[in-house]
């Protein structure tokens, strides 16, 4: 993907952000784009620096290790989040280079950050993981587990901006979105990171204020054999 092609897709999405923004009487500006660069090379991800975006989400502290540090000292100003599970033993790693974490979701993980905290005099803005559709599969804490683990998450000193859910596939995301939105107002948290390439519209009008944009500015990631 060339640099032309990564500004107009990066343009047609903040349209799109802004569309979806201005029909709930919201400001675009109040909505975080998170550029999903997971299994992205370094090839792939620099024409969209080139085009303006600074907010890059990765799923795995490993791969993020391998790429990131040298990327960040070519441009300034570079945000990145992870948005992917986060194993307890990875904590340490992930607050020395992520300046989001969106998927605090068990206690174990979160003395283990809270800890990494400490060590490294360092605090990744934080977001609580809901397993919002209760599906199996899926990380996230359960809906009746996220007032104790706020609760811990608080008193471990860990900066909680917010929660964090990803809607069942396949059914319609605006009550997973407005639930979300819900649990959120109900525990006084203004961050909502929900939303991605082919739902972000809904995300937006509902409260979104980060979303996790991947295919729609990558294209779609080619199966392995």
């Amino acid at each position: 993907m060339d640099e032309q092609d990564s500004a107009t897709r990066l343009a047609a999405i903040r349209a799109r952000i802004a569309g979806a923004a201005g029909l709930a009487d919201r400001s675009p500006q109040d909505v975080t784009l998170v550029a999903v660069s997971k299994t992205q090379s370094a090839a792939a991800i620099l024409p969209l620096l080139e085009a303006g975006q600074r907010v890059f989400g990765e799923n795995r502290v490993q791969e993020a290790q391998d790429k990131w540090p040298e990327i960040r000292d070519r441009y300034d100003g570079v945000t990145l989040h992870l948005v992917g599970q986060l194993q307890s033993n990875k904590a340490a790693d992930a607050v020395a280079l992520f300046d989001a974490i969106h998927s605090v979701d068990r206690p174990s993980l979160v003395t283990a950050l809270a800890t990494a905290m400490d060590r490294a005099g360092r605090r990744p803005t934080c977001f609580v993981q809901v397993n919002i559709g209760e599906e199996a599969q899926k990380g996230g804490c359960s809906i009746a587990d996220l007032p104790a683990l706020l609760t811990q998450a608080w008193d471990a000193g860990l900066p909680v901006a917010g929660l964090m859910a990803v809607p069942p596939f396949g059914v319609e995301p605006a009550p997973y979105f407005a639930l979300l939105g819900k649990l959120a107002r109900d525990h006084g948290l203004a961050g909502r990171s929900m939303g991605m390439s082919d739902d972000l519209e809904t995300a937006v009008m509902m409260g979104a204020t980060h979303v996790r944009v991947g295919t729609a500015l990558f294209g779609a990631r080619e199966a392995k054999p």
